[in-house]
């Protein structure tokens, strides 16, 4: 993905260690580096002096800092030994390609996920249940304090959901005028 205008962000980084946003004209960190990926935010990262490509060790830097620095680790020593293991190996070429494509399905699978988990909110009776109780607290709260909620707003809930506000408004006008008589006596 590239930043808003559809380009990629050059970073160029000095012998200094510093990095420079060349869209932002402005001196960043890794962690701002982080977070354009996090956003993604496609850069390049390139050597100020030699103007080599080094995003990939930039990358692998933030990756190193995240590991030690948020003191949660992602990625198994089991992996990394692994994954060491495979440097000089005849199946090194492969390797990239297997793990973006494990990336890429790892991330559809999330958001399939997070997709069923949200219609299935739908569905739920519990979920459903929830809205009627918010319904029915609204309906509450305006009787004692008319005008608090809203009711221009386009309703959601269903003529079975009416009646019962409805009811519920009686009774709560009823118990309101039983203490107001209380208050009287």
């Amino acid at each position: 993905m590239n930043d808003a205008s559809g380009e990629t962000v050059v970073i160029k980084k000095y012998a200094n260690r510093r990095l420079y946003n060349t869209k932002s004209s402005s001196y960043i960190t890794l962690d701002h580096l982080a977070k354009m990926t996090r956003d993604g935010v496609d850069f390049k990262v390139l050597d100020a002096k030699s103007g080599a490509d080094i995003t990939h060790q930039i990358l692998t830097q933030i990756i190193m800092e995240e590991e030690t620095a948020r003191g949660e680790q992602m990625l198994p020593v089991s992996f990394l030994r692994q994954l060491i293991s495979m440097y000089g190996n005849s199946m090194q070429e492969l390797v990239p390609h297997y793990l973006e494509a494990s990336m890429d399905q790892f991330r559809a699978n999330q958001n399939k996920l997070r997709e069923a988990f949200e219609s299935s909110l739908g569905n739920n009776p519990l979920a459903k249940l929830a809205q009627q109780n918010l319904a029915m607290f609204k309906a509450a709260a305006s009787a004692f304090v008319p005008g608090l909620v809203d009711d221009d707003k386009p309703s959601t809930h269903d003529k079975a959901q009416d009646d019962e506000l409805a009811q519920l408004r009686q009774q709560m006008a009823a118990m309101q005028a039983k203490l107001d008589k209380l208050g009287k006596d």
